[in-house]
C-alpha cells in the first residue's frame, strides 16, 4: 500500500479508491466485519493521500493538444475575392476601351476626342493675316488683268483660278451653273471665290497657292474678296499681278 501511497504522491493527483492487501490473520474473524474494516480503511487511506496532495490539485492534462486552424482555406478564398475583383476591373476596362474606339469611328468630333486631340497635336499659334504672304489669283502665263476695289480683287478673263494662299475648302456652293467657293486660311482668315465654271476642289480639300481650285471660261467676272472675322479686309494693294497688305 506504501508503494501505491508514494506513486500517487510523485503524481500529483487525488485519488478516488486504493486497493488494501492485508495479511491472513491466523485468528478467524466475521467476513461482514473484515470487510467492512477494509472498506474504512480504503476510505481513510484515500483521505489521507487526497490531503497530503492537496485539495485543488490541478491535473495535467495529457490529452493530444487541439491542432491549429489552417488559414489556408481563408487565405484561399481572399486569393479568390480579390482575382474576381481584377478580372472585373479588367473587364470594364475593356469595355471601355471598345466604347471609346468605336466612339472615335462614328463620332469623331466628340468632347473627349478633342480632348485627347489636344495632347496628341500640339496647338501652333495661327499668325494674323498680315503676316500671311499673298499669291496670284491667276497664272504667271495668263493675259488677265486684275485690279483691286476695296480690297475686292476681279478679273474677267478665261484660265485657272487659284487661292491667295494655302488653305481648306469650307464651302463650295452652286447657282445656275455658276460656283462660289469659300476657302478657310485661318480660323478668322478666309477668302471667297465667286464666278466659277468649274469647281475642282470639294468642301474639306486643302489647297496650296500654286495649284488651281477652278476654272473660268472668261465670260464671267471672277472676284476674290478676303475676309477676317467676317469684315472685309481693304488693305490691299497690286504689285503687277500679285496682291500685297497695305498694313
Amino acid at each position: 500500500m506504501n508503494e501505491q501511497l508514494d506513486y500517487a504522491e510523485m503524481l500529483e493527483i487525488p485519488v478516488n479508491t486504493v486497493n488494501v492487501t492485508k495479511k491472513k490473520s491466523i485468528f478467524k474473524r466475521n467476513k461482514k466485519a473484515q470487510a467492512q474494516r477494509e472498506d474504512d480503511i480504503k476510505e481513510r487511506v484515500v483521505e489521507s493521500v487526497n490531503e497530503r496532495v492537496g485539495a485543488y490539485v490541478i491535473s495535467e492534462d495529457v490529452s493530444d493538444p487541439p491542432k491549429p486552424v489552417k488559414e489556408k482555406l481563408k487565405t484561399v478564398a481572399v486569393r479568390d475575392k480579390k482575382s474576381v475583383i481584377l478580372w472585373a476591373e479588367a473587364a470594364l476596362v475593356g469595355i471601355l476601351a471598345i466604347g471609346i474606339f468605336i466612339t472615335n469611328l462614328l463620332m469623331p468630333s466628340t468632347v473627349i476626342n478633342t480632348f485627347l486631340s489636344s495632347f496628341a497635336q500640339p496647338s501652333k499659334e495661327e499668325p494674323v493675316y498680315s503676316e500671311i504672304t499673298l499669291t496670284s489669283v491667276v497664272s504667271d502665263f495668263s493675259d488677265a488683268e486684275v485690279i483691286v476695289n476695296n480690297g475686292v480683287l476681279s478679273f474677267t478673263a478665261e484660265g485657272s483660278v487659284y487661292p491667295v494662299c494655302d488653305g481648306t475648302v469650307s464651302a463650295v456652293t452652286e447657282i445656275d451653273g455658276t460656283f462660289t467657293m469659300e476657302i478657310a486660311h485661318t480660323s478668322t482668315f478666309k477668302s471667297v471665290i465667286t464666278g466659277l465654271d468649274t469647281a475642282y476642289s470639294a468642301v474639306g480639300t486643302k489647297v496650296a497657292d500654286n495649284l488651281p481650285v477652278g476654272y473660268t471660261n472668261g465670260e464671267k467676272e471672277i472676284r476674290v474678296t478676303l475676309y477676317d472675322n467676317g469684315t472685309v479686309l481693304n488693305c490691299i494693294t497690286m504689285n503687277g499681278e500679285v496682291p500685297v497688305w497695305t498694313v
